[in-house]
């Protein structure tokens, strides 16, 4: 066995080789019968140290139910106590914690705030479901903003399979935009990771959420692939993916069918990537509104490659309030295939979301470096490219290339222009009416770069 040993510290073999390579070995040179169950990997992975016999293994990761914990998953009893127990105790425990929501229950949780810190990496396996209280009073004295939030946690892994349902039917009953008469009153996010670095979210479904379905706020790292995200389409403020203030954040292979954005992505946000996402229905995927009330936002090095927009309100758009200020820049949007949206491309710099016209103001946020590539399909407006730009701030470097969209009912297509500057290159349908400008250069930042790049 002399040279099994030369193998297992060749520095240039991969650790699968190895484990083939002695696999093979044995099988050939040996009377040795080698089972599958009871071979363990692990001992050839574990090398001795130096001088010693001594064999290392990992720690084992620590297991830990709610239900250990009281839960009872009937639906009915409340179950937030058990999900504080079981937090708390994974949250001060060294190693690797996984908390496991087991499948085929139902878990009542209230309003419940699980905080950081940790001396753990906690693994949250959601198997079963959670679901909301229905009833709105149950927030009365708490932040009617969230419901199910997580705040300065490191390392976090949210996966599992199951279903968070917000139960928002009696909060959209009561909203000001199913009924001009009710008061305007906000509503909780479903799911909220604030000051969360190194997330990884995946595999889950999300419906019915009171307002916003999942927010990312102040995060730094995050990773969400293989959600689904549902709720009616008459459903008021029900985001899907909302992202703010937050850096180095990726989506992808995921699904999004709400009353409202896809994807909003607002506040100091910056190196966003969207692949591979289905929109629809909603107003699709938006940058902003960025600037109301005067104030300051930057969105910069947004990028989404790959996606299906169908049913929607808008495509892929910029919106600003007049009289706010900062930058929305640096963004590509292509490979995108659009089935009956209303204004598939748009930049609008006036938009106002309130009853009352909005009073004309110069100051705006400025909108520049903005890629439109390969995009395809039917527009449910004879507008299919508006871009209304600001008269003090100018929109500039446009860019358009390759775009192909047609009426949905077989009419004529259109592009809007106002105070738009920039360029395109190949086939544009509707044809282009950008302002041609000096010295614009092509896509200034380099776009798919890997997320960990950022």
């Amino acid at each position: 066995m002399k040279n099994l040993g030369l193998i297992l510290y060749c520095s240039s073999c991969s650790t699968w080789n190895i484990i083939v390579f002695i696999c093979s070995f044995m099988l050939m040179h040996s009377n040795v019968v080698v089972h599958a169950e009871s071979f363990e990997f692990d001992s050839l992975l574990q090398l001795p140290k130096s001088g010693s016999s001594a064999r290392i293994r990992p720690r084992a990761k620590q297991v830990l139910s709610v239900s250990d914990f009281g839960a009872k998953g009937d639906g009915y009893h409340n179950d937030t106590r058990a999900f504080e127990n079981a937090w708390n105790v994974a949250c001060s425990s060294p190693g690797r914690i996984r908390i496991v929501i087991p499948a085929g229950y139902t878990y009542l949780v209230h309003p419940v705030e699980l905080g950081g810190h940790c001396k753990s990496k906690i693994t949250l396996m959601i198997s079963g479901t959670i679901v909301a209280p229905k009833n709105p009073n149950v927030w009365d004295g708490l932040n009617p903003c969230k419901w199910l939030y997580f705040h300065e946690v490191k390392h976090l892994h949210v996966v599992g399979g199951g279903t968070i349902n917000g139960m928002g039917q009696q909060w959209w009953a009561r909203s000001c935009k199913r009924k001009k008469t009710n008061p305007c009153r906000h509503a909780p996010t479903a799911l909220t990771f604030h000051k969360c670095k190194d997330l990884k979210v995946h595999d889950l479904m999300l419906v019915n959420s009171q307002q916003m379905h999942i927010a990312f706020t102040s995060c730094l790292r995050v990773m969400v692939s293989n959600l689904k995200v549902i709720a009616p389409s008459t459903s008021p403020n029900t985001d899907g993916i909302h992202i703010s203030s937050s850096h180095g954040v990726e989506v992808k292979n995921s699904v999004v069918r709400t009353g409202d954005d896809c994807v909003s992505i607002v506040g100091n946000t910056s190196r966003v990537q969207i692949r591979n996402f289905v929109c629809g229905p909603g107003h699709g995927i938006s940058i902003g509104s960025l600037g109301k009330s005067n104030s300051w936002a930057q969105v910069r090095n947004v990028l989404v490659d790959g996606a299906f927009i169908s049913n929607t309100e808008n495509g892929v758009r910029i919106k600003t309030w007049q009289g706010g200020s900062g930058y929305a820049s640096d963004m590509k949007f292509m490979n995108i295939l659009m089935e009956n949206v209303a204004y598939p491309i748009i930049i609008d710099q006036y938009y106002c979301d309130s009853d009352l016209p909005c009073a004309n103001q110069t100051l705006a946020v400025k909108v520049d470096n903005i890629s439109y590539v390969h995009i395809k399909g039917t527009s449910a407006v004879e507008e299919a490219i508006r871009f209304a730009c600001s008269d003090s701030l100018t929109c500039e470097g446009l860019y358009l290339e390759d775009i192909q969209l047609v009426s949905k009912t077989r009419g004529i297509t259109k592009s809007f222009c106002w105070e738009a500057y920039g360029s395109s290159s190949g086939l544009v349908q509707p044809a282009p009416c950008l302002t041609c400008s000096d010295g614009f250069i092509k896509q200034k930042v380099p776009y798919g770069l890997p997320i960990g790049s950022f």
